[in-house]
This record gives C-alpha cells, structure tokens and sequence, in this order.
C-alpha cells in the first residue's frame, strides 16, 4: 500500500494538561415528551449552573447516554463554544452504573466531580466540597445536598472514625431544615409528609474534625470523589439495570473502608424533571441563565388519575410503553 510521505505532528507537544478535578454529567433524555417533556430545559439550567459557579480550574465531561438527537445537538453545541470539554456519545442506554463505568474510567482528573442532569448548583460548592475531602481520613464521597433522605444506609466506616478519634472528633446530632426536606420530596415526586415522617427515624449526625464540619452521609445524585476510589468500588460485572445499583454503590464504599459525609450548607440541589416558578427565581437570584418556561409542578391531576385505584393502572401501562416506545429492555 502506498504511502504518502510522515505526519507532519509526528514530534509535536501540546500545551494541554488535564485539571485536578474534572467535573462529570450523565444526561439520559430520550425524547422531549411525556415525563421528559421539560427535562432539556432542566438541562440547560443544570450545566448553566455548574459552569458559573466553578470557582477554580475545573474540566467538564458529559456522557450523553441514549439521549435524542436534540439533547445530542446541544451538547455538541456546548462543545463547540468551549463550554465544556469532552462529551462522550453512547448509542444506547448503559444504565446508571454503565454510564458511571465508561464515565469515570475516562475522566483525565484524579477528582471526579460528579451529578446528575438535574442539579442546581451554589456557588464555593467545589471549594466546600474539596475542603472535607482533604482533610478529613479516608473519604470516598462528599456530597452537596443534606437531606435526609437515603442517610441510614452505609454508615459503617463512619461509625468507625467516630469509634476510634473520640478526642479529636466534635459529634452532634443536629436537627434537618424542614425547607431543604420539603423541596427535595417536591423535586423527587415523592409526598412530603411522608418524607419529612420517613426522616424522623434517621439521625442527622455532624462530625467536627480539626475545625471542619461535615454530615454523615452522602447522595448519589451528586459527589465528589477520588477516581480511584469509585472506581476501585464498581463491580467487575455488567448488570444490566437501568436504575438500580446505586445503593449498592453506596455500600460498596463503605466497604471498602471509605467515609460518605455531606457539606453542613447546602451547595447543591435536586431539580426535578420541569422548572418550578420557585427554582427559576433561585436561578435568576444567582444569576444564571434559565431556558425554559415555567411548569407548574402542583399542578391539577388529570381527572383520569383522580379516580381511585387508577394509578395502579395507568402507570405499569405508562411504563410499558415506555419501553416500546424508547426501545428499553
């Protein structure tokens, strides 16, 4: 075969070096439709936050995983404005835990700062975040948002840091912010007084450690964590779900010897998948551009959905198209 002449970059260097932490999305936003009607809108807002509120060198990666040829579009867009780093194209739906395995194997920084799609985030998050990371021993996740709910689970290697530095460790129980609860069960679907009834029976413990406060307990919906360190808790096997696994994860931190704590502040939030008038004006108090109209998020029940027992059936219907209508399963 014929071959014309040497690659002219062949002995060339490039200035690029990767930052310490790269900040890491996984958008899965299969249509613009039904329950994802708004969640490109919640998108738009999610990454317009975490760009503006970065108060260091930060890279951004996102893993589009599945999504519609809009949401593609747009983060190709972003890409090509210098707006984020690196975007990662996957054909199909990995799953959470798939995603979070090709993601964060990929991320060029030993920090991996990462959320979901439908965050809103403070800003000094990142400085927050970093701080408890460093000084406290053996963290494996830190997390923005101090809420109540999933906190009782993978808990050991915490027990055992407060077990063992009982002169040099300040222990608390404080009680939660009832408004911080309220707007998490509202953004998650969930009823609130059930949440804030469920949170009761959960402890809100805060650790003090050489002047630093922190939150025993982390979410999954955003942390910030060694690469090493989520990496080494995957497990070799593939499982296939789309959802599940996160829990396990949780776990599997824990097991591993590594402490899951909170900022005391609450320097993320979770969305949802539309734009309350409430969240907008949040945005707009931090300056951050919103795209998107306001959804009302209270709003009235379809007249279907208020006939009793109706919901049992309609929504495994809902689900089952959704997996014909998005290919899943």
């Amino acid at each position: 075969m014929t071959r014309y002449g040497m690659n002219p970059v062949r002995k060339e260097n490039i200035s690029y070096a990767p930052s310490k932490v790269t900040a890491a999305m996984v958008t899965y936003i299969p249509s613009l439709e039904g329950y994802f009607a708004h969640r490109l809108d919640v998108l738009k807002l999610s990454l317009e936050s975490l760009i503006h509120s970065l108060d260091q060198q930060c890279d951004i990666m996102i893993l589009n995983n599945g999504s519609c040829d809009q949401v593609s579009d747009y983060l190709e867009s972003q890409l090509k404005a210098g707006r984020i780093d690196y975007v990662i194209h996957s054909q199909r739906n990995l799953g959470v835990i798939g995603g979070f395995k090709v993601l964060f194997n990929a991320i060029p920084g030993d920090i991996v700062a990462y959320s979901d799609d439908d965050v809103l985030y403070y800003p000094g998050w990142l400085d927050a975040h970093l701080k408890i990371l460093n000084l406290f021993p053996q963290v494996g996740m830190v997390s923005g948002a101090p809420v109540g709910y999933s906190s009782e689970h993978a808990l050991s290697s915490v027990s055992k840091f407060i077990a063992d530095s009982p002169s040099m460790l300040e222990v608390t129980d404080k009680p939660r912010i009832k408004e911080w609860e309220e707007q998490w069960a509202e953004s998650t679907g969930r009823s609130v007084d059930e949440h804030l009834e469920a949170i009761k029976k959960t402890p809100n413990v805060h650790l003090t450690f050489q002047g630093v406060e922190a939150v025993q307990s982390a979410k999954h919906f955003q942390f910030v964590t060694p690469q090493e360190v989520i990496c080494q808790a995957f497990s070799p096997e593939w499982s296939g779900s789309l959802m599940d696994g996160l829990v396990s994860l949780d776990e599997s931190v824990d097991n591993l010897g590594y402490m899951r704590l909170s900022t005391p502040g609450r320097y993320t939030r979770h969305i949802g998948n539309a734009l309350s008038r409430e969240i907008i004006n949040e945005a707009e108090k931090l300056h951050y551009s919103v795209i998107g109209n306001v959804q009302d998020m209270q709003e009235k029940r379809h007249w279907l959905l208020r006939i009793p027992g109706s919901g049992r059936i309609l929504w495994p219907l809902y689900r089952w198209l959704f997996k014909i209508l998005h290919k899943v399963g």
